[in-house]
């Protein structure tokens, strides 16, 4: 999730679980800073931008390696503020607002390598936008309410009525994703689709549309629903995925760690420059991507350090449509 959510999600955390026993503001920052730390794994530059997108999301959010370093972080808060006696408590704050972090980056489809050293499986669910107003705002009004209460005790209910909230929030994503993919098999089936996978992701800021990719040997087929669509039909697109590319480049170092990464749901191309480009196809809608590589001449690819070339729709056009689809209207996505 975004820098905000989880610094929101970090103090409300910590505020809830410190309760009465130090003051808010030391719980609320000292949360903030263990929503903030596993995120810095972001500053580090690996040399290419395929690995800086695999080894995100890696070691600095491994539950175990969180789950060693609380300690430590909580020795030092408790010794700052002379609160020896309140070890054990700043322990639990702490070691919860550092392992929610992973937790909720989880629900995304970024992938969050949650049990290293065990495996590397990069781990997502894919029920969250990465930045979604409604799981941040309750969190937001909740940490501030407890910041600004003339009474701690109706500060810290807000608190923990924010954390509840942004909670069930949570399980509505699950249950509406659920709903969509359901939708999602019955059309594909329809039209005799046989999809290998199948990603049901939400498009931005809501979970009321929801994006849909089906991957089949040779192709990606795209298609939104709405929770609000009237009739069961899905508009399906159908996109080659490069297949005969994956075969002969297989080997090739950054386009089999993107194909792990991303469970198999990229795409190879060759552009009119002759240069090799993988995409991953689970953020961004056809035909913008913003984990598009460069991965060099196709005759020789991965022999230099592969480069990130975003593309980013036109807001003009797309933000009308999101709106306009979500309600329920069944438009053709914007090209």
């Amino acid at each position: 999730m975004d820098s905000l959510t989880q610094i929101a999600l970090g103090s409300a955390v910590t505020v809830a679980v410190m309760g009465r026993r130090t003051a808010t503001w030391k719980a609320a920052l000292w949360g903030a800073v263990a929503g903030t730390l596993p995120d810095l794994d972001a500053l580090i530059d690996h040399g290419d931008a395929v690995l800086n997108m695999v080894l995100h999301r890696a070691e600095s959010h491994a539950l175990l390696y969180l789950s060693v370093g609380a300690p430590l972080l909580a020795l030092l808060v408790s010794r700052i503020h002379r609160e020896t006696a309140l070890f054990p408590r700043w322990w639990l704050a702490l070691w919860l607002a550092l392992i929610t972090h992973p937790l909720l980056d989880t629900l995304t489809i970024y992938g969050t390598q949650l049990l290293l050293p065990f495996t590397h499986h990069p781990y997502a669910v894919g029920s969250l936008f990465i930045i979604d107003p409604l799981y941040t705002v309750p969190l937001l009004v909740g940490v501030i309410a407890a910041l600004v209460a003339r009474h701690p005790a109706t500060g810290r209910r807000w608190n923990l009525a924010g954390l509840a909230l942004s909670t069930l929030y949570i399980g509505w994503s699950l249950w509406a994703q659920h709903a969509v993919t359901q939708a999602a098999q019955t059309s594909l089936r329809q039209q005799g689709v046989a999809a290998e996978r199948l990603l049901v992701t939400p498009t931005p800021f809501n979970t009321v549309l929801w994006r849909v990719v089906a991957v089949t040997p040779t192709h990606y087929h795209e298609g939104y629903r709405s929770l609000l669509d009237a009739t069961p039909t899905m508009r399906w697109t159908a996109h080659e995925r490069g297949a005969d590319l994956m075969a002969e480049h297989a080997a090739v170092a950054p386009v089999a760690r993107l194909a792990a990464f991303t469970q198999g749901l990229y795409r190879l191309q060759v552009t009119p420059a002759g240069r090799l480009r993988i995409t991953d196809l689970r953020m961004g809608q056809e035909p913008d991507y913003v984990f598009n590589f460069d991965l060099g001449p196709a005759r020789a690819p991965g022999s230099n350090p592969s480069v990130q070339v975003s593309q980013r729709p036109d807001l003009g056009s797309a933000l009308p449509w999101l709106w306009q689809r979500l309600r329920g209207n069944d438009l053709p996505a914007p090209r």
